[in-house]
């Protein structure tokens, strides 16, 4: 249950996009003065040595970040995302990459409060230390499907959420649509952020449908598929569904991700970027 370990996935292709919707939601979330509660729901260690054992052990983040480091885009969102990520290294060498926890931080305020949850035992000690400092910052050793509802609605009033389990539980599908459904009965004004691998992809269809049928309005969906759909184990996809997302999202992503397949994919791999719900 609590095997997980981000460390060993640390900046591959999956974090790249998660982190690249991640930085341009925060970003149009801090342009006004008033205060932001963010919620990140599967924290993790929250920022990794890319020379550590575990990260060395299957290089994912060759095919991601590294990939990415000496790129110049014609787009300015992927631009900002790699400056961010280097805005972490010192000098030219890519030696560390940053989670959501350490993004989140470089954009809160103030005025901002940050919510992170983790329930890993060394990963929850690593984010405690990575996150120290900072009085708005909030570290807990606690379920964060039900540790979402209880901080909602936030005092703010204003609301951005990751929700980012590692499905190692496969009732996680089902358990992201039941908490959503929860959360936005409590806030409906709040921007939600939902990450997924696609292992089995009957999965992330039913986990769709649900979302449709909930009744939630104004869903983006954001794939990047490495290589096309097998029924052979592992991800060969992963993705971010935005509820209430800033309204240049989708063209911003319309524009990268066709960059983001030609860089990262196989020949046969593809991206999605779709409306699932109107406004």
């Amino acid at each position: 249950m609590l095997s997980y370990r981000h460390s060993f996935h640390a900046g591959n292709p999956a974090d790249v996009l998660k982190h690249l919707v991640l930085a341009q939601v925060l970003q149009y979330q801090t342009i006004k003065d008033k205060p932001l509660d963010y919620i990140d729901t599967h924290s993790g260690a929250g920022f990794f040595e890319l020379s550590s054992s575990d990260a060395q052990k299957t290089q994912e983040y060759k095919e991601g970040i590294a990939k990415l480091w000496q790129h110049s885009s014609e787009h300015e969102a992927l631009n900002d995302y790699i400056s961010l990520i280097k805005s972490f290294n010192d000098g030219d060498e890519l030696a560390f990459y940053p989670g959501s926890p350490k993004i989140a931080e470089h954009y809160l305020r103030r005025q901002d409060k940050g919510w992170f949850f983790e329930l890993h035992p060394r990963d929850l000690q690593l984010l405690e230390q990575n996150m120290q400092g900072k009085r708005s910052i909030r570290v807990r050793g606690e379920n964060g499907f039900v540790g979402l509802i209880g901080l909602l609605p936030p005092a703010s009033r204003r609301a951005c959420v990751l929700i980012d389990p590692p499905y190692e539980i496969k009732d996680d599908y089902d358990t992201v649509v039941t908490t959503l459904i929860k959360a936005q009965q409590r806030f409906a004004t709040g921007t939600y952020m939902i990450w997924y691998p696609v292992v089995d992809r009957e999965r992330i269809n039913n986990m769709e449908q649900g979302l449709i049928e909930s009744g939630m309005r104004n869903i983006q969906l954001f794939e990047l598929g490495t290589e096309a759909d097998t029924d052979v184990h592992g991800m060969t996809a992963s993705g971010m569904i935005v509820i209430n997302p800033p309204w240049k999202l989708k063209q911003t992503m319309d524009n990268v991700l066709p960059e983001l397949v030609k860089l990262l994919s196989k020949p046969s791999g593809f991206y999605r970027s779709e409306q699932l719900v109107d406004e």
